[in-house]
Parts: C-alpha cells; sequence; structure tokens
C-alpha cells in the first residue's frame, strides 16, 4: 500500500473518531444526549444494513447469534456511547475523548482477569503509565465530576464490548457485525432516550447536517477507512495509530469549542497517548492486533 495513502487514511480515521466528541457536543445544544446518538447510529445501522443485504454478504441464521450481536451492540455502541454524549453535559470534549481512549489499556487488564490471556512487561508498563495519566488529567484529584466517571465508564463499556468481539466475532462477516451491532445499539439508545429523557429535537440546517456527519462520516466512513488500513497493513502496527484519535479529541474541542487545554490535561493525556502505543505497539497477530481491530466497531 502505498504510503502517502495509507498516512493520509491513518490521519483521516483518527481524526474523525476523536472530532466527534466536538461535533457531538455541537450537537447537545439541538438535542437530548441519548437521542442524539440514539438517531445517529440508528441512521447509520440501516444504511449499513441495506448495504450488506444489497452485496448478498451471508448473514447469521441462528438467533442465539442474533442475541449476540445485540449483546455487543449494548456495550459497543449503547454503553459507550450513552456514556460519551452524558459526559459532554458536564466536562471537555477533550477530556472526555481522553479517558474513553483508554480502552485499549481496560482491555488488557480485563483480558488477563476474564479470558485469562497474557501480555508483555511493555504492555504492562503501558497500562501503568496510561492510568497515570488519567490521574493527571483529571487534575491530581480523588473527587471525580460525573462527566468524568461516565467518561471512564464508556472506556470500560468499549473494552467489554471488545472482548465480547473478541470471543464471538468469528461468527460473523465484519461488516454484517459492524451493521447490526450498530442498528441494535441505535434501538436501544432510542428506547433509552424516551425512558430517561424528556427527549427533543431542534430541526434546523445544523443540527440535521452534525447528525449526518456523525452517522455517514463518523461511524460509516470511519469503519470502512479503518477497516480497509487493518486488512493492507499489520493490524498490530496500525493500532498504535489509536493514540492519535485522543489527541484529535482535544484538538479539535480547542479549536472549534474554544476549550482551555490545562497544562495537567497536556501531561496526563501524553501519558496516555504513550501508555496506549506501549500497550498496541507489536508486530505479531496476537490479541492486542485483534482486540483493537474490532474495538472500531464503535
Amino acid at each position: 500500500m502505498n504510503k502517502w495513502l495509507f498516512s493520509m487514511l491513518v490521519i483521516l480515521t483518527t481524526f474523525l473518531m476523536g472530532s466527534s466528541f466536538a461535533i457531538g457536543k455541537i450537537g447537545l445544544s439541538y438535542t437530548t444526549p441519548l437521542l442524539l446518538v440514539g438517531i445517529r447510529f440508528s441512521l447509520a445501522g440501516v444504511i449499513m444494513a441495506i448495504a450488506v443485504r444489497l452485496l448478498r454478504i451471508p448473514h447469521p441464521k441462528a438467533f442465539f447469534q442474533w442475541i449476540k450481536i445485540a449483546v455487543i451492540g449494548s456495550f459497543q455502541t449503547a454503553g459507550v456511547m450513552s456514556c460519551i454524549f452524558l459526559s459532554l453535559r458536564t466536562i471537555s470534549a477533550g477530556q472526555s475523548s481522553i479517558l474513553t481512549f483508554m480502552n485499549p489499556l481496560l482491555v488488557v487488564i480485563f483480558g488477563t482477569i476474564f479470558m485469562k490471556l497474557s501480555y508483555s512487561l511493555r504492555q504492562w508498563t503501558g497500562v501503568i503509565l496510561g492510568f497515570i495519566g488519567v490521574f493527571i488529567t483529571l487534575g491530581a484529584k480523588l473527587s471525580f465530576e460525573i462527566g468524568s466517571i461516565l467518561a471512564f465508564l464508556s472506556a470500560v463499556s468499549w473494552a467489554i464490548g471488545t472482548l465480547l468481539i473478541k470471543k464471538w466475532g468469528n461468527e460473523f462477516n465484519t461488516w454484517v457485525l459492524t451493521a447490526y451491532q450498530m442498528l441494535f445499539g441505535g434501538i436501544i439508545l432510542l428506547m433509552g432516550s424516551l425512558i430517561l429523557e424528556n427527549p427533543y429535537f431542534r430541526i434546523n440546517g445544523t443540527s440535521i447536517s452534525i447528525v449526518l456527519w456523525l452517522a455517514i462520516m463518523a461511524s460509516i466512513v470511519q469503519f470502512a477507512g479503518w477497516f480497509y488500513l487493518l486488512q493492507k497493513g499489520d493490524p498490530g502496527k496500525t493500532s498504535a495509530f489509536l493514540f492519535l484519535a485522543p489527541f484529535f479529541g482535544v484538538l479539535s474541542g480547542w479549536l472549534i469549542l474554544d476549550e482551555t487545554i490545562n497544562w495537567y490535561v497536556t501531561i496526563g493525556g501524553l501519558c496516555i497517548f504513550t501508555g496506549i502505543f506501549l500497550v498496541n505497539w507489536t508486530s505479531s497477530r496476537k490479541m492486542e492486533a485483534g482486540s483493537l481491530e474490532t474495538s472500531l466497531n464503535k
């Protein structure tokens, strides 16, 4: 693969991941959090579901396979995105993105505890450094804001979703799994909005543009670009570029929302990025490659 094309796709996909935090925060001016992400992923899921049907890609036959996809969607889409967008009501887009992209670090911990996977000293060093970075990012305080807790829970849900895909993902075509876990997750989010919120949506050019951007560019295009990169390059080395996503999250929050970047957020973010890099950087095709490949079904 041409190195310039590879570099451009890496920048595009990680930019779409990171900038969705700032764009999503703007969207909260026009609608409620759960309704916004529910519309986003239901729309993206419907579009992708139609596409995989038209392309005649094999679908699951067994009922319990659909249940597995729904469970994955409840963690990978519904759990992650509800926590992210609820956190954006009280903390900055940059801080939310940093905490959310801790998920590779949590995958190592949960994988060791629940799936008896083994990791190298380098990867455990990355985990420790990442958690030190989180502590610094939060201003070295133990009294976390509700938004910080929610952003951390989004990373927890993402890590669980990653491990579930690691366990069940081989049963499904990647595109079919991506389409329907988004659709199931979007439906769960819409139901959650009806139960937990007083949903409203102010329809205008800006709100519609935000929804379309999040559904098409930040979901469908992002997935397509990233999966292409994983297929063409070494998955382990390619996945290491995930550390660019929280960087773009902080940068877009500063550029788009004029958010202040405190010195401790910068230092903590650098620790987290370095930790994620240490966890991911490998030439093997073991757990971290597979888990991070599947963690992109957000």
